[in-house]
């Protein structure tokens, strides 16, 4: 029998007696990880083997250059203290998951410092070494990666992206991304945890007429004399006595547009003394390749609590500030206002819906009398229109005349005021075919008289209601009237004609020019409230503007030996109504006699013989 039991057996292929065959399998696997080692240690790219608990295992000689430690002395330290990673830091949760297995990668980029000494940008990588999904977080593999010429190349493209090439100051996106940092910033003081309420504002600049110069001088002129503004900005900007710590961020926002941005603003005198400042130094004239230019500035300023400002909000609240600036006359600042914003905004929304309410039928006309001076009877009635606002309520001519002569909405609003009243007029005639004829007066502007064929328009309205030309009159401005010609001047002359009687409005406020009262077919002078008001008695029964007397009684004698009538707005006392009869005023208009009331009143009064009591109807 042989000595080998048959659960003793060789393995297959040997002999009995042989030498044990060599375990290929953990040979080969032996062999890897040799290589591994190896390729390990003598990669140029710096790694480490890092533990659970975030401690460097193993380190490689490119890391230990890297750090000017040997990768021995490595050994045991925390990575985080290598790469700059703080439990502060936002990506310190990212990085302890990936330790943990719970995370598959973790990568930051961080500004380290080279053992010599100089800036090192590098890019960090941390990944298991494990299977993240075995359970166990086991060791990770730390890699990093030296890319700070790629960050400087990155770092100068994003310079020449972001800054203008003209005055090498930031630009728009540079201001914007600026802007959005400071708003989400929450400041706290130094003695607390309690948050301060932290401010900012905002000089929006624009030079005064630089297109002439780009028109005059050429573009690099131009060019050359925003340089040197920006130039001067950058300098006031770094001198604010307000400021503490560096200069306010200035940035050209495209065109001939900067803007100044105070991220810690102290309060409203501090950027009302910065734009001060910076309208100084823009006024100083230039000197540019032996060139000598002279420019102004508008300023728009707005400061104002960071919580709950928007950048969208905030320059919307400069670009309008920046407006105001203009139109108030150019040259100087102007401090952004809430309450004249809101009218603002109310006048844009008014804008935005007024063509489109006479079609839904938004309008109505009131009426109020016109009343004879000498013997208290009602004359005539002034139309005049009012909008029933769905969201503003009732609202006066004075809110919304003057938008629609800008946008020429008036052209059609006039023609119904003019249609409307015409109509409501023949309806009084022959409601009461017994009681006095009122002739109805209608407010005509200015872009009716220029933008339209009036004397058509009028002609057909007065052809369409059946009223005789007589009962209607139509005031124009002073403004309107004198120095007419052309077209105006002989459409004032047709309809006159046909019997249409004219009055000039507001009398005495516009231009004043009494040569032309003698060729224009005017019939009616209606002088202006303002002197009116001077009519009123004071506490010791005297006249407070003896003045406006005496214009108004020069006024009436000459309109008088004219040929005119003269009715004077605005009455209000019977004092003031007493004098103007004395003087010769022929007919009176005011809350004395009544305010603007609906038709049906004025039938009322038609019914009671036309005769109006003071403060009536």
């Amino acid at each position: 029998m042989s000595g080998t039991s048959e659960g003793h057996r060789p393995p297959a292929g040997t002999s009995p007696g042989a030498p044990p065959a060599v375990d290929t399998e953990c040979h080969h696997a032996e062999t890897v990880s040799l290589a591994y080692r190896s390729a390990f240690r003598s990669a140029t790219f710096a790694m480490a083997v890092v533990d659970g608990a975030g401690a460097v295992v193993h380190a490689n000689e490119a890391l230990a250059r890297m750090t000017g430690t040997a990768a021995a002395d490595l050994a045991g330290q925390p990575v985080a203290a290598l790469v700059g990673l703080t439990p502060d830091d936002h990506a310190w949760r990212s990085y302890r998951e990936v330790l943990r297995g719970r995370r598959s990668r973790f990568r930051c980029t961080r500004r380290l410092k080279h053992r010599d000494g100089r800036p090192l940008w590098a890019e960090i990588t941390v990944v298991p070494m494990a299977d993240p999904t075995a359970g166990d977080p086991g060791l990770a593999l730390l890699t990093v990666a030296d890319i700070t010429d790629r960050h400087e190349l990155q770092q100068r493209l994003r310079h020449l992206q972001m800054h203008d090439a003209v005055t090498r100051l930031p630009n728009r996106t540079l201001f914007f991304e600026r802007l959005s940092a400071a708003l989400d910033l929450s400041p706290f003081q130094d003695s607390s945890l309690l948050p301060r309420p932290g401010r900012i504002g905002l000089c929006y600049l624009d030079l005064d007429g630089f297109k002439a110069v780009n028109d005059t001088l050429g573009h690099r002129a131009g060019d050359r004399l925003l340089a040197a503004v920006a130039g001067r900005l950058s300098d006031v900007a770094g001198r604010d006595p307000y400021h503490r710590d560096g200069s306010h961020f200035v940035a050209r926002l495209g065109g001939d547009e900067f803007a100044v941005l105070v991220e810690e603003s102290q309060g409203t005198q501090q950027l009302l003394d910065l734009a001060d400042a910076l309208l100084t130094a823009v006024q100083q004239p230039f000197d540019l390749a032996g060139q000598r230019l002279s420019v102004s500035a508008s300023i728009g300023v707005v400061e104002r609590a960071s919580a709950g400002t928007s950048p969208t909000g905030l320059m919307q609240a400069a670009d309008t500030t920046l407006y105001w600036a203009k139109a108030d006359g150019k040259a100087r600042w102007t401090l952004f206002d809430s309450e004249r914003n809101a009218h603002r905004m109310t006048r844009q929304a008014l804008s935005s819906t007024l063509r489109p309410a006479v079609d839904r039928g938004e309008f109505a006309l009131e009426y109020q009398p016109l009343v004879g001076m000498a013997d208290g009877v009602v004359r005539g009635v002034e139309a005049l229109v009012r909008w029933n606002h769905p969201q503003f309520g009732v609202l006066g001519p004075n809110r919304f005349v003057a938008i629609a002569e800008e946008d020429g909405s008036i052209v059609r609003l006039g023609r119904w005021v003019l249609r409307t009243a015409c109509r409501q007029a023949r309806r009084w005639q022959l409601d009461h075919p017994d009681g006095p004829a009122l002739f109805v007066s209608v407010n005509v502007a200015v872009r009716q008289v220029w933008d339209t064929d009036l004397v058509a328009e009028v002609r057909d309205v007065l052809a369409e209601t059946g009223l005789d030309a007589g009962l209607l009159q139509l005031e124009l401005t002073e403004s309107a009237v004198m120095g007419s010609a052309g077209r105006p001047l002989r459409a004032l002359q047709a309809l006159s004609d046909m019997g249409v009687r004219i009055a000039i409005d507001d009398f005495g406020t516009g231009y004043s020019n009494l040569a032309y009262l003698s060729r224009l077919p005017v019939s009616v002078l209606k002088l202006d409230g303002s002197f009116v008001r001077g009519f009123r008695y004071d506490d010791g029964g005297r006249h407070p503007s003896p003045a406006d007397e005496t214009i108004v009684e020069a006024l009436v004698e000459l309109a008088h030996r004219l040929g005119l009538t003269v009715t004077a707005e605005c009455v209000e006392t019977a004092e003031q109504a007493e004098r103007l009869r004395r003087i010769g005023c022929d007919t009176g208009q005011g809350w004395l006699y009544s305010r603007a009331v609906a038709p049906e009143r004025i039938a009322e009064l038609i019914a009671a013989g036309g005769v109006a009591a003071p403060g009536t109807p």
